[in-house]
């Protein structure tokens, strides 16, 4: 039994703190688990993602295109971007949000259309409007915290939720 997972937003949208708490879960229920953050230049603004695996016969953190189970995306075009780390038969549960990098902001690019449309297409994908049921919630910051719930059902891991 293991699980791979990759998570990937935009730079402050919580990311590594929904990985975090990802990682918590599965310690919690004494499952060995990695992870590896990929943030660089890309604090604020920028394109972040973070794999997380658990299991009995996990070695490292890093796995490679094509062995993600479970792709959670705070942001639409990250989910695209990040695609090709899933499986066929995996499953990415997407934020129905669209976040502005500084370059479509500018006016240099303009933002991707149909990317859900795009994701829907290749893979089983759950959809979740995150930030608007933050917003209802009272704490639009919470959005990651909501996008991790909605995905956390799909998870093999033997009761981590």
């Amino acid at each position: 039994m293991s699980d791979n997972i990759i998570l990937c937003g935009v730079g402050g949208q919580g990311t590594i703190l929904a990985s975090k708490l990802l990682s918590d879960a599965a310690m919690a229920r004494d499952l060995p688990v990695k992870t590896a953050e990929t943030i660089g230049m890309a604090q604020r603004g920028g394109s972040v993602s973070t794999q997380v695996r658990w299991g009995d016969k996990v070695y490292g953190p890093v796995f490679g295109q094509g062995e993600a189970d479970i792709l959670i995306a705070l942001e639409q075009m990250e989910a695209v971007r990040y695609a090709p780390y899933l499986k066929p038969d995996g499953v990415a549960v997407i934020n129905a949000y669209r976040q502005e990098s500084a370059a479509t902001a500018a006016g240099l690019f303009s933002y991707p259309e149909g990317c859900i449309e795009a994701m829907q297409k290749e893979f089983k994908c759950i959809v979740v409007p995150a930030n608007e049921i933050a917003e209802k919630l009272g704490n639009p910051k919470c959005m990651n915290v909501v996008l991790f719930g909605a995905c956390c059902g799909l998870m093999d891991a033997e009761g981590v939720d």
